[in-house]
C-alpha cells in the first residue's frame, strides 16, 4: 500500500474524531504504520474539529498532513473552504452535502467527489449524530481499504463499554444504510 494522507473535518459533535480514529485503527490491526492527530477548538459542540490519519506500510516520518492530502472527508462547509485547497490533483473528497452546498467540481475539476447526504440519511435513521457512520460507508465504498467485518470488530471494542454499547448497533444501520 501506498501511502495515503486523509484528513477527517467537521464541526464539533459531528463524530469526526471517532471517524478518523476508527479508520486508523482498522489500518493499525491490519499491520500498517499509521497516525491519528486530532485538532479541535475549545468548544465542545459547534466548533470546529478535524484529524489527519497517515496510513502507510512503511514508517511515517510526521504526522502533519498540511498539503497533497489524498482523502478528504468533509462534513461541513468550512472543511471545504479550508482543506479543498490542500487536497492534491486526482485526490478525492468525500462531501457530506446536507450541508456542504458548494459545487466542489467548479472549485477543483481535477479531483475526485464522491457526494453522500449524510446528515439527512442519518435524520432518517433517527440521531444525526451517526451521519460519521453514513460518511465511513460512503469511504469503505469508495476506497476498498478495509472491509464491512474490519468494521463492525472496531466498532465493537470502542463502544463496548456499559454505557456505549446500545450505539452499536445505530453505528452499523447507518453504515448499512450509507452503502445502500
Amino acid at each position: 500500500m501506498a501511502t495515503q494522507k486523509m484528513v477527517f473535518s467537521g464541526f464539533g459533535g459531528q463524530g469526526i474524531l471517532v471517524l478518523g480514529e476508527v479508520v486508523a485503527t482498522i489500518a493499525m490491526k491490519k499491520g500498517n504504520h499509521v497516525t491519528w492527530m486530532p485538532s479541535y477548538g475549545a468548544e465542545m459542540r459547534g466548533g470546529t474539529a478535524n484529524c489527519a490519519v497517515i496510513v502507510s506500510d512503511s514508517l511515517i516520518g510526521s504526522p502533519i498532513v498540511q498539503s497533497n492530502i489524498d482523502i478528504l472527508c468533509a462534513m461541513n462547509e468550512p472543511s471545504v473552504t479550508k482543506f479543498l485547497p490542500k487536497l492534491r490533483a486526482g485526490g478525492l473528497i468525500i462531501a457530506n452535502t446536507s450541508i456542504i452546498k458548494s459545487d466542489i467540481k467548479a472549485i477543483r475539476n481535477d479531483v475526485d467527489v464522491l457526494p453522500i447526504d449524510a446528515s439527512n440519511i442519518a435524520g432518517e435513521i433517527g440521531n444525526l449524530r451517526v451521519a460519521n457512520m453514513v460518511m465511513l460507508a460512503g469511504f469503505l465504498k469508495k476506497t476498498g481499504m478495509f472491509t464491512m467485518d474490519d468494521i463492525k470488530e472496531v466498532l465493537q471494542e470502542r463502544f463496548a463499554g456499559a454505557r456505549s454499547k446500545d450505539l452499536i448497533p445505530l453505528n452499523l444501520k447507518a453504515i448499512e444504510r450509507g452503502m445502500a
